[in-house]
């Protein structure tokens, strides 16, 4: 009695294994946000990452976050490092692409809890005395965080995050806060 219920749970557990390595490895994150404010206004914002703290959500989390900056001041080959608690955890972004008023490409590399390496996205395009902000991540798992991803939604717990972020640069752009 007590082999079946061993080889159950084997076979189980086995089919669990499969299942989650059978599971997609990359992710994509997409948000959009509308604010009244020229291009050139909006990508100052995230093109310095000392202006992050200003709308980034993440800054709001953790308020005994420890900064780091290095490189250059903006654009093209800045850097931010960040240690916090659990909840914003480890890591760094460094700016790798920057074409003024048009798009901002990060590498964002996270440390701790879990290390990955993900690509993210800002663009910004006018639309009448508007300006269309997309923030795009996209990554891959690997085993363990796929396995966390049956239990949570990626997508709804980062793009929360940057709903809050685009709301408050709606803000900040527009005067609405400091």
């Amino acid at each position: 009695m007590l082999y079946w219920i061993l080889s159950i749970v084997a076979v189980l557990v086995a089919l669990l294994v499969i299942f989650i390595a059978l599971r997609p490895s990359e992710y994509t994150v997409t948000r959009t946000g509308k604010m009244k404010a020229p291009p050139a206004k909006v990508f100052e914002h995230v093109n310095d990452f000392r202006k992050w703290t200003a709308w980034s959500p993440w800054e709001q989390i953790d308020p005994n976050l420890q900064r780091t900056h290095s490189g250059a001041a903006q654009g093209v080959g800045a850097k931010y490092h960040w240690v916090g608690g659990k909840n914003v955890g480890e890591g760094e972004m460094t700016i790798t692409e920057s074409r003024p008023s048009d798009l901002i490409r990060i590498k964002l590399e996270f440390i701790k809890p879990f290390a990955s390496i993900c690509d993210t996205l800002f663009t910004f395009t006018p639309e009448g005395d508007q300006t269309v902000m997309t923030w795009k991540m996209e990554g891959k798992h690997n085993f363990v965080p796929k396995a966390m991803c049956l239990f949570m939604n990626m997508d709804k717990m980062i793009g929360d995050q940057f709903e809050k972020g685009l709301t408050t640069m709606k803000n900040v752009v527009e005067g609405k806060t400091a």
